[in-house]
């Protein structure tokens, strides 16, 4: 089977590629400087020339404040280049995945969302991956919608780095309590796609880690783990962080759809914690 990754260079990208490597599936990695999903003749060509099997579509905006500034280009990116994608797809009868997000819901209540629940997006990020995921569903048939949330991987800034680079420098953060999720670990995602990849089960899919946690709760467990107990942590609601993009008060999501397709779910996000820091250490990124 041969798979092309969007994004490979990214922070779920690169851990997606290694997992295609190591069960002997041709990973075709590509990102900006290889196709710029902006231009649908460039994705034409290189997804042509490649003639992948599927096509996983990582590549994205994610820099959820600045997209309130920078709309057109999140929406080039994020809206128009993954319909660029999808339309390849579909004139070549290629599978399709796309890797989206809780922020396509309006973030309020304390139900898990269910992957066929409205879509109701609360800022510009979420607009724009929620108009990637229409033009997925209107150009295909073939395709998996799968949503993600709080990810954090050895590649690229996450909020677990920020609190051991804050911790070591501050000694102390506050950290908000009144947001709710589940965080991603790229490793164990990674394993999930690749399965899910080779099958015909398509659909909307929910993917994190298990188990539920606050923010503040995160980085108690973060400290708690990297042997920081000294750091203070202190709890705080959200009107003491505004942010220029509204963030959901509520990332539960329902991962039921994954057991019922026997899909295998994500260990527990504390187990993929401890791993997750083994690995920067491992890598000499954290001491």
């Amino acid at each position: 089977m041969r798979v092309l990754v969007t994004g490979a260079k990214g922070q779920l990208g690169q851990d997606l590629m290694a997992e295609l490597e190591a069960r002997g599936i041709a990973g075709i990695g590509v990102d900006v400087e290889d196709m710029d999903i902006t231009d649908a003749e460039a994705c034409r060509r290189v997804i042509s020339a490649e003639r992948p099997d599927a096509v996983i579509h990582c590549a994205a905006y994610t820099a959820v404040d600045a997209a309130e500034d920078n709309a057109e280009l999140c929406r080039r990116i994020n809206s128009e280049g993954t319909k660029h994608v999808a339309q390849v797809c579909r004139e070549l009868d290629i599978k399709m995945m796309y890797i989206s997000t809780d922020y396509v819901f309006n973030g309020q209540g304390e139900r898990p969302w269910e992957p066929d629940d409205p879509r109701e997006p609360l800022n510009v990020y979420g607009q724009t991956k929620c108009e990637g995921e229409l033009a997925v569903e209107q150009a295909l048939d073939k395709y998996f919608i799968v949503r993600i949330a709080w990810v954090f991987g050895v590649y690229g800034k996450n909020f677990v780095r920020t609190m051991l680079r804050l911790g070591a420098e501050r000694g102390a953060v506050s950290v908000v309590d009144d947001q709710i999720g589940s965080p991603t670990y790229p490793p164990d995602l990674s394993r999930l796609l690749a399965d899910m990849i080779q099958t015909e089960k398509y659909g909307r899919y929910h993917a994190t880690n298990e188990g539920l946690c606050s923010w503040y709760e995160f980085a108690c467990e973060i400290f708690r783990q990297a042997g920081m107990k000294d750091v203070k942590v202190t709890p705080v609601d959200s009107s003491g962080f505004p942010a220029k993009a509204k963030r959901p008060f509520n990332s539960r999501m329902s991962k039921e759809k994954l057991s019922e397709n026997g899909f295998e779910r994500l260990p527990a996000w504390q187990d993929a914690l401890g791993r997750y820091l083994a690995a920067l250490r491992e890598k000499g990124l954290w001491e």
